[in-house]
């Protein structure tokens, strides 16, 4: 069955605007344009589309999207496993965090009594799968499956008051490096201080620290396109910045 392009915006759910985006960056052709020059899907361009958005659901940049399934060695069937698992530990992490809200529902009516450490329990976990999800696999290959279990285990295991730590440094890290940028300058005064706080920042995930490793990581926030994608969200260039900024502070830059 083929579909106009209208008709295949109301199916998926999104709008015509954004199927032109995906036809001119290549990422969604249409099978033809008919005598009326209307974009004209077909069943294969169904299919890559269900592709694309299960990908975006589970956070991967259009870019990335592109990149797996223009592959040769794409397998669509592969791919649907794949989705299949990622969204049952969604639902896991999901099930986790409405069980945390039944608990705290029963805490405040005194049927219970709920720890400090169980009512962030479920947001612990989610951060765990998430981080694993989407990193799991280049972080284990880098640093080895020890140092990522730990390092996954010392999140699991943070009082409430380390949480909420974590919390407000991922917020001044946010709000310091957007400053910083500004600047233009990764040696000054605000570039420096990001580079600190994201040394404090992965004292909260690492047993050890050393510079080599704080510099490794910043290197990957440039070379892996979902990392850059993070980083550069509100402003395209951070990635880059953060990582210069990084080598300085650890005394590495060439």
């Amino acid at each position: 069955m083929e579909y106009t392009i209208q008709k295949l915006s109301l199916m998926a759910g999104i709008s015509t605007r954004t199927l032109r985006y995906y036809d001119e960056i290549g990422l969604l052709k249409p099978a033809r344009i008919n005598s009326s020059g209307y974009r004209i899907y077909g069943a294969g361009e169904v299919d890559r589309l269900q592709q694309i958005l299960f990908y975006r659901e589970l956070g991967f940049s259009l870019g990335t999207i592109k990149e797996i399934i223009s592959s040769p060695s794409f397998d669509r069937m592969q791919a649907l496993k794949e989705h299949r698992e990622q969204l049952l530990e969604q639902r896991a992490q999901l099930d986790l965090l409405l069980e945390n809200v039944e608990k705290t529902i029963e805490a405040c009516g005194g049927r219970i009594v709920m720890s400090d450490q169980d009512k962030f329990k479920g947001f612990k976990q989610k951060m765990v799968e998430g981080n694993e999800r989407r990193y799991g696999r280049e972080a284990r290959e880098k640093y080895g499956e020890q140092v990522v279990d730990k390092s996954n285990l010392k999140l699991l295991n943070m009082t409430n008051e380390q949480y909420e730590d974590l919390e407000s440094l991922t917020r001044e890290l946010t709000e310091v490096l957007s400053a910083a940028f500004k600047t233009g300058d990764p040696a000054g005064e605000l570039a420096q201080k990001a580079a600190d706080l994201h040394r404090q920042w992965l004292s909260f995930y690492w047993d050890d620290y050393s510079k080599e490793a704080h510099a490794g990581v910043a290197q990957l926030y440039v070379d892996d396109e979902r990392f850059t994608a993070y980083y550069d969200k509100e402003q395209p260039g951070t990635a880059a910045f953060l990582r210069d900024a990084i080598l300085i502070y650890t005394g590495l830059k060439e």
